[in-house]
């Protein structure tokens, strides 16, 4: 158990060293991410804007097509009226050419809608491109500044990482898992020594009899306030090979 506590205690200053290397970076992380997620979504505006150009731009050409057809159809129409021979006959191809048209004049308006649509797409389209480039020059700056930043810490960073590979695969799962869990809901603190007879985290005054039984290293306490593991000045003043 004691080399469980000191396993503990050594991945915490691991990971409390990994975030001031991270902190050093300051918002750079995160700005990176959120220009990066700005760009996707705009990646997929625009890649959607200009679908529905080419779209409405087809159906505007096959439109005028249809157009031209029907156009050719009515003056075949218009010819035929000359040699027909019955009223019926006459009626029937007057009831064609009303149709033809009919759909020419909503063919038409359909037309202007298409064109309209298409044209609007093909603003938004570029429109959204402008943003896109610049977008991505500002992500090129933050990258390189997260880059220069990150130059000066990586020696320490590979270091460290390696050193938090090492203790988590001897680590079993479910300690690493209590550990995760309050390092989370404790901004990056669960693990801390005594101090004082008191929690090194919220400053809690630890009860006599407990400050005992944590100095037998023989299980695993968390502090009753905050809830963070809590160890002895023994395991706390053990020489890590990561400090």
């Amino acid at each position: 158990m004691k080399t469980k506590l000191q396993q503990l205690y050594a991945l915490q200053l691991v990971d409390s060293h990994l975030d001031e290397l991270q902190e050093l970076k300051g918002d750079l992380p995160g700005e990176v991410q959120a220009l990066e997620e700005q760009l996707a979504t705009l990646g997929t505006e625009r890649t959607g804007h200009e679908r529905r150009m080419k779209q409405s731009f087809s159906q505007r050409d096959d439109a005028d097509a249809h157009i031209v057809s029907l156009k050719e159809r009515l003056e075949k129409y218009k010819k035929q009226q000359f040699a027909v021979r019955t009223n019926r006959e006459y009626d029937a191809l007057t009831r064609e050419m009303d149709t033809a048209a009919e759909s020419i004049t909503r063919l038409e308006k359909e037309m202007e809608q298409l064109e309209a649509t298409a044209t609007i797409a093909r603003t938004q389209t570029e429109e959204t491109a402008i943003k896109i480039a610049e977008l991505e020059k500002l992500l090129a700056e933050k990258r390189a500044a997260l880059a220069e930043v990150s130059k000066t810490t990586e020696d320490e960073e590979l270091r460290f990482t390696h050193e938090r590979e090492k203790l988590v695969a001897r680590i079993a799962k479910p300690d690493l898992a209590a550990y995760e869990r309050i390092r989370k809901a404790k901004r990056g603190t669960a693990v801390v020594p005594v101090r004082r007879q008191a929690c090194g985290g919220c400053h809690n005054r630890v009860p006599p009899q407990k400050l005992l039984e944590l100095r037998k290293n023989d299980r695993i306490y968390t502090c009753e306030r905050c809830g963070r593991i809590i160890v002895s000045d023994e395991i706390a003043q053990i020489n890590v090979d990561v400090v």
